[in-house]
């Protein structure tokens, strides 16, 4: 694979040459300060954006325009990046070799038509287009205890730090919704163009010279912007005592969540060390939280932690009956200690390098996740593919202890289901 970085002022170009997809997929990316008060508007504007058009006014006609463009698809997502909300609208469409010459070309036309063509008129968008994603949001966010995972972690996060970005509600709020119209919408959107940082990332079998001819063609932005704030949150200091929040919900099941701080890391502790630490622990079926907690005690339906870098948090999840709540917090909170103390051997390093060098070679495979690393690396610095094999390899047991010890439990969050059956596991 061949990266290049081209800037171009008021925007940045990503080229990723490989022949190893068939296909060509263009990301743009906007990204800002996250605002909570913006969410729920930035949600709805976006979806907006790839429901219709000027030129394709229903949801029918933006349908058939991908299938004469030989399925191509379009899609938007937005995620919090620590301080930034970013919106990455992505077209994926296959190269002109397996189609037909012309048809990337007319694709990148289709997706500058989503972008910079939307479907207004009188300097609004449209109501009656903006009743039906409205709904469909309202929907998605009236049935969130529907669906216990998501809501637990949301309200894990709100008692953590309510008055963090950490713990922003990424499908927004239902009290946003009624404020939102048409102008608003119009207003938002303008300055999006105008004042958002923005990437444009195009992996497949290219020619450079021509891409960056046909993007600068599309993409007027003019506006130029630079980065501001730090992506990564700030260090807060653990709590001196723990702090424990329930909530009771109608659900046969229950979720016991335990957010732990994770003190000041060096680059390489966190992008190499912390990891394998969390391999080790809890990010996987060879785990000792897997292992111990769920296989050898019985204790959960479900377990496993996951590192938020740019929050500096771990979290480590769990699903349970209640009966098992004392025991499954007591014996998480005894596999962190022998983790500080070095109870772990020379084979749970073996298998935790292992699995990231499998991971290191499916990535490859993936356009999306190829991208999400060079967006990462020129988000918050990095290393490649080659030297990442070459650093994980190096990660010490005496290094994993070291970061162990920088890992506390801050914050402990029940979501009882008062359906519960005291059945085991």
């Amino acid at each position: 694979m061949k990266y290049t970085h081209k800037d171009m002022g008021s925007y940045n170009i990503h080229l990723i040459k490989t022949d190893k997809y068939k296909t060509i997929t263009v990301r743009v990316m906007f990204r800002r300060k996250i605002e909570k008060s913006e969410i729920t508007l930035r949600n709805v504007l976006t979806s907006l954006l790839v429901y219709s058009t000027n030129k394709y006014d229903s949801k029918r006609k933006m349908t058939i325009e991908t299938q004469d463009l030989y399925s191509a698809a379009i899609s938007v997502n937005s995620t919090r990046l620590g301080n930034y909300i970013n919106t990455s609208f992505s077209l994926n469409v296959l190269n002109d070799k397996y189609t037909e010459k012309g048809n990337f070309k007319k694709s990148l036309e289709f997706l500058n038509e989503v972008l910079f063509n939307p479907d207004i008129e009188d300097k609004k968008f449209k109501e009656k287009n903006i009743d039906i994603i409205k709904n469909r949001i309202k929907n998605d966010l009236t049935s969130l205890k529907e669906d216990l995972n998501t809501y637990s972690m949301v309200r894990t996060m709100e008692s953590f730090d309510k008055d963090s970005p950490i713990s922003y509600r990424m499908m927004g709020y239902l009290e946003d919704l009624d404020e939102i119209d048409g102008s608003r919408l119009y207003e938002y959107y303008k300055e999006m163009l105008e004042k958002d940082i923005v990437d444009i990332f195009v992996i497949g079998n290219i020619d450079e010279a021509e891409i960056v001819k046909e993007i600068k063609k599309y993409f007027k932005l003019r506006v130029l912007k630079k980065i501001k704030l730090d992506y990564f949150l700030e260090n807060k200091k653990v709590r001196r005592r723990k702090l424990l929040a329930k909530e009771t919900v109608d659900a046969n099941q229950s979720k016991v969540n335990l957010v732990c701080r994770i003190d000041k890391l060096s680059d390489y502790e966190l992008n190499y060390v912390l990891p394998v630490f969390n391999m080790i622990f809890g990010g996987g079926t060879d785990s000792k939280l897997f292992k111990i907690v769920r296989e050898k005690h019985s204790l959960c339906y479900t377990i496993f932690s996951q590192p938020k870098k740019l929050d500096k948090i771990l979290i480590i999840r769990t699903g349970i009956n209640m009966e098992n709540q004392k025991k499954t917090i007591s014996l998480v909170e005894k596999l962190l200690n022998d983790m500080k103390k070095g109870k772990f051997d020379s084979e749970d390093l073996r298998i935790a390098k292992e699995y990231f060098e499998t991971a290191f070679d499916e990535l490859e495979e993936n356009p999306d996740s190829v991208i999400d690393m060079y967006a990462s690396i020129f988000y918050l610095g990095g290393d490649e593919l080659d030297e990442k094999r070459r650093k994980t390899a190096k990660v010490t047991k005496a290094e994993i202890v070291k970061v162990a010890k920088k890992v506390h439990i801050d914050t402990i969050f029940t979501l009882e289901g008062d359906k519960d059956e005291e059945t085991g596991v």
